[in-house]
């Protein structure tokens, strides 16, 4: 006979919710999935950015930096350094979600994202944190690659910069990577996002050069280009010195990721192009 004191759970009525708030099982579970996804390939994910981004270093500094000319009071590879190592870390953000939502809807698998109890905001929590894990992994290869390689110098002077704009920019491209995965119908539409906006986006944003010596138009277009706040304000925490201001920065990029993540929650929320 079965005692008193073990007695069995009782069954909750139909219609009420077993996770009331948070399925933190099961965004844990996602979000583990998300990082030994691109880890099982890390020489592909993380070290192949890492060696493209050091080239990117040695062409310029080799190319430009010859003269020892001072771009905000540092050698210009130095003011080059910072720039390169969030331009990496928000690629490969962008990369992670976009890659993650397309494979598993090419091969069928979001199915299998989609039917247990995650709500939208859930999702988005997982794939976020995924993206901003390898976003800092690279980006910390690529700083101790710089730390270690003669002719740059890249110490962080003011930490609470390079942690916020890193973030908050490795966010902003992990958002936009969402709804190009979600919007994408095969390969090349990635692809298409990639090469005509995020790519022009992250390379006139001020990473190898500064506002100030650049016509009007272009000094417009760049303070247009959320990507320029955060490379300015991720540079920043390192050379000590920016080429915009820093609050300005750091509330644009704020907003932008407000807006982006409403947008993105409410297309998750809707379902549209990932249920049939």
């Amino acid at each position: 006979m079965m005692h008193a004191d073990n007695k069995l759970p009782p069954f909750r009525e139909p219609g009420v919710p077993v996770i009331a708030r948070l399925n933190g099982e099961g965004l844990k579970t996602l979000y583990l999935k998300e990082v030994r996804r691109f880890f099982k390939v890390q020489l592909q994910t993380i070290w192949a950015p890492a060696m493209t981004t050091l080239l990117f270093l040695i062409i310029f500094a080799v190319a430009l930096g010859r003269n020892n000319t001072l771009i905000l009071g540092v050698p210009y590879a130095d003011f080059l350094g910072p720039g390169l190592i969030v331009m990496g870390m928000i690629q490969n953000s962008f990369a992670n979600t976009s890659s993650s939502i397309l494979v598993a809807k090419v091969q069928g698998s979001i199915i299998d994202v989609l039917m247990p109890p995650l709500s939208a905001g859930e999702l988005m929590l997982a794939w976020v944190g995924g993206a901003l894990t390898r976003a800092w992994l690279v980006g910390f290869a690529v700083w101790t690659a710089m730390a270690l390689a003669p002719g740059v110098d890249v110490p962080i002077r003011d930490p609470l910069l390079v942690f916020y704009f890193g973030t908050m920019g490795s966010v902003l491209l992990a958002l936009l990577g969402i709804l190009t995965g979600v919007w994408s119908d095969k390969f090349d539409h990635a692809a298409a996002v990639t090469n005509f906006v995020i790519q022009p986006l992250t390379l006139l944003s001020g990473t190898f050069y500064v506002i100030d010596r650049v016509n009007p138009l272009m000094a417009t277009l760049s303070h247009a280009n959320p990507f320029f706040y955060v490379i300015d304000g991720f540079r920043s925490g390192f050379i000590g010195n920016s080429d915009g201001l820093l609050l300005q920065g750091a509330l644009v990029l704020a907003l932008v990721n407000a807006v982006l993540w409403v947008v993105c929650y409410k297309v998750l929320k809707s379902g549209w192009k990932l249920r049939a």
